[in-house]
């Protein structure tokens, strides 16, 4: 018997994992692990617990309908995982255990004590690239090492992918009769972990679902992607992040899709279709960066001697943060959509992310904390790898004067305020020229809804720059 871990690649096309376990007749069972306790340390939102869970669902029926044994194993946290999963396969004959490969640190550390307990009763463990285009370390400088920067990891990443390309793999054929599926709902443990179990109907899982996303972007937008992404009014972004974090669709499929819609894999800003196919190289190198630094998960900055930078912890100005009460319109406009609605638009995240450690600067540990509490596509590697880069303290050749002016983020990216009045319902009524700085406007109307700017801008960019100067004395 072989049994397929199950963990942030909920899809049976292109899954590395299960496509090995499925090479020859010999009987399959599947795994996922539900661990509650160690989800809130991780700060998972709820949202993507409902999201990943709700994706589960379909993908035991998928797999009980060709004749394989989805096993759900409730396991508060890592730390008891290999005792559990080692009564597991004693229990049902495994011989060999296949997964992808996680690559937080935490993570690693209970797959290295998997094998360790599984290497005790003779079982052995196979971990498959599946997160990843190119899997960490296989893109290297001249010399051998891991790259710390973007543009040149990009290059040769792009070179990596022409020299060795990558191949789809189909989802396994059914392996006998189909088997009887109990719903998530109606196992009474599972609601008591987790709550109400219904997905968002905003987010629907599924593979179709996933791919019909992809298409329909490929088809839209895709050509004007470098234009429009932007602009969070214009529905210009592919939004395929929630169904990368869970592993509904994999990047090698997003890559594949592109090159099959363009007739060729676009090498640089000159093409169509390469603004796009960077994100995803963006998102490949933060997957880097988490294995070659180990201490990116844990709350250290990639740059060690911004550590020793006087950030804030004022709880009242975080708290007006998270709430959309900071008094400038599109970062309300953001985080109260965030709050809705468990999504931010892209530009967003960088707004409200350098207002909160350059204006209010409080530090990034906070805010990137909340996104993951609140983000369906919560993902470590992404964002962390975000939050530092706005920051100041992550992967960037000079970030420190890298300030965003909200007003004029907003005046720029949001020209009508379309996406701002929408959000911050007190401004719904205010002329667009006035959207981005309103409180003159709303004096005028006698109005005292709306917050005044919880800082002076300018003065506040003056400090952040300071702040980082400091570090050079």
């Amino acid at each position: 018997m072989k049994l397929v871990w199950f963990r942030n690649d909920l899809r049976l096309a292109d899954n590395p994992a299960l496509r090995h376990a499925c090479a020859d007749d010999e009987p399959v069972a599947a795994l996922f692990i539900v661990s509650p306790t160690q989800w809130r340390q991780h700060k998972m939102a709820p949202i993507r617990q409902r999201f990943m869970l709700a994706q589960v669902d379909v993908l035991g029926h998928e797999l009980a309908a060709l004749g394989i044994p989805l096993h759900l194993l409730r396991v508060e946290t890592f730390a008891e995982v290999p005792a559990v999963l080692a009564d597991l396969c004693c229990e049902l004959g495994v011989t060999r255990l296949y997964a992808n490969q996680a690559i937080e640190i935490d993570e690693q550390r209970r797959d290295h004590a998997v094998t360790a307990a599984l290497a005790e009763q003779e079982v052995s463990c196979h971990w498959l690239n599946g997160c990843c285009v190119l899997p960490p370390g296989r893109v290297l400088t001249g010399s051998g090492e891991m790259f710390k920067v973007f543009t040149p990891f990009s290059r040769a990443w792009l070179k990596a992918l022409d020299e060795e390309g990558f191949v789809i793999h189909r989802a396994p054929a059914p392996r006998g009769e189909p088997l009887p599926w109990q719903p998530l709902a109606e196992r009474a443990w599972v609601d008591e972990a987790l709550g109400e179990l219904t997905a968002d109907p905003r987010w629907p899982v599924g593979e179709v679902e996933a791919r019909r996303r992809l298409n329909d972007f490929l088809e839209q937008a895709v050509l004007d992607y470098g234009e429009t992404r932007d602009f969070p009014a214009i529905a210009g972004t592919s939004v395929l992040s929630p169904y990368l974090a869970a592993g509904i669709i994999s990047p090698r499929q997003c890559v594949a899709a592109l090159q099959q819609r363009l007739g060729y894999r676009p090498q640089s800003n000159s093409q169509p279709g390469f603004v796009w196919l960077n994100e995803l190289v963006w998102r490949e190198f933060y997957r880097h960066l988490l294995v070659l630094i180990p201490t990116l998960s844990m709350n250290r900055p990639f740059k060690p001697e911004t550590a020793a930078l006087p950030w804030s912890w004022d709880p009242d100005a975080f708290a007006a943060w998270c709430e959309g009460r900071t008094g400038y319109p599109i970062v309300d406009a953001a985080m109260r959509c965030l709050n809705a609605t468990g999504w931010m638009h892209n530009r967003l995240r960088m707004i409200v992310a350098s207002f909160l450690t350059k204006d209010l600067h409080i530090h990034w540990r906070l805010g990137e904390d909340y996104f993951m509490s609140q983000l369906i596509d919560g993902d470590l590697a992404a964002n962390n790898g975000g939050w530092q880069w706005a920051a100041g303290t992550g992967a960037d050749a000079a970030p420190y004067f890298r300030v965003f002016n909200p007003t004029t983020q907003g005046q720029r990216f949001d020209p009508q305020g379309e996406f701002s009045r929408t959000w911050v319902t007190e401004l719904a009524d205010i002329p667009p020229a006035y959207v981005h700085q309103p409180h003159d406007w709303l004096r005028l109307k006698g109005r005292q809804d709306y917050p005044a700017p919880m800082v002076d801008h300018a003065v506040a960019r003056v400090r952040s720059i300071e702040m980082f100067r400091s570090l050079e004395k």
